[in-house]
């Protein structure tokens, strides 16, 4: 499992001006808050961010947080975008305990889709549903992801919450509370390709039957 270092420095400037001039400077502003304690505004660099954030697995890991001298585990709560700059806004980051267990949102990782018979004999196309699942589980237990093994789907058949197999010690959320355990996450349809070219041919039959129209009046 990888690790992921975050190094960040309180701030004591609050407010929306500071947060303007903390970015102008290339920082991002953020909040670390739980497990009782105080909430304490941080900057990180946001560059060194970027970069954490391309990797899938670090929306849904345990990080470390370097602050001041302090080191403590944390997960990613939220994080604002500028609306159309390729720009970090805020970051939010809760701090975890060990022994209390933790809500997150973990990625969907489907798997043997090509060799699926819906899909390698019945040529049909896999239609996903969801691309996360929220799970509930100790810090230790997070998974990276879920795997969906679809290997024995053919078309018109489902895979549903209740066909997933979570590692131990984690649940699904949606099943904890109550959902439907028969809510599918992917499924495998049937092929576009002939229901798009029926209606073509019709129409181009129809118009070659057609009969021409008139291109003047007649007389009387």
């Amino acid at each position: 499992m990888q690790n992921f270092e975050l190094n960040a420095e309180p701030r004591s400037n609050v407010g929306k001006g500071a947060s303007r001039r903390l970015r102008r400077t290339g920082k991002v502003p953020g909040v670390v808050y739980g497990t009782e304690k105080e909430p304490v505004s941080i900057q990180m660099d946001h560059d060194d961010l970027v970069h954490h954030l391309e990797n899938e697995a670090f929306y849904s890991h345990i990080l470390t947080l370097k602050l001041g001298t302090e080191v403590q585990e944390v997960v990613l709560r939220d994080l604002q975008r500028h609306p159309y700059k390729p720009k970090l806004m805020h970051i939010d980051l809760q701090r975890i305990s060990a022994s209390e267990k933790i809500t997150m949102r973990v990625p969907i990782h489907i798997i043997n889709a090509s060799i699926c018979p819906g899909v390698k004999d019945e040529k049909g196309i896999v239609n996903s549903l969801m691309s996360q699942l929220e799970v509930i589980c100790l810090p230790r237990n997070l998974p990276e992801y879920i795997e969906i093994d679809i290997a024995a789907l053919h078309v018109g058949q489902s895979f549903h919450l209740s066909d997933v197999k979570l590692p131990e010690g984690v649940e699904l959320e949606l099943l904890v509370s109550g959902g439907d355990a028969d809510q599918a996450i992917c499924s495998v349809q049937p092929p576009q390709a002939e229901e798009v070219e029926k209606p073509a041919q019709a129409a181009v039959a129809a118009t070659a039957t057609a009969p021409a129209a008139d291109s003047g009046k007649t007389g009387g």
